[in-house]
């Protein structure tokens, strides 16, 4: 299974947080704590987001879904 990389950098009193590998996936908090936290309600988000969105784009036509795993 694949790890992303979660990265955090903190500006004054804030906690930048964002996934590298998925574009739209960050968040901020007061504390790294929070950060982590918002960082991965964030990601879970996006991908139920992104699932969402997909299955009503593919309604048409023949449509095959499988999972997939990878490991780099």
């Amino acid at each position: 299974m694949r790890n992303l990389t979660a990265v955090y950098k903190k500006t004054g009193k804030w906690y930048s947080a964002w996934v590298e590998e998925i574009p739209g996936v960050n968040t901020q908090g007061k504390t790294l704590k929070e950060a982590k936290t918002n960082l991965l309600d964030a990601l879970l988000l996006v991908l139920e987001t992104n699932k969402i969105l997909t299955q009503k784009d593919s309604s048409g036509g023949k449509t095959i879904r499988e999972s997939i795993a990878v490991s780099v």
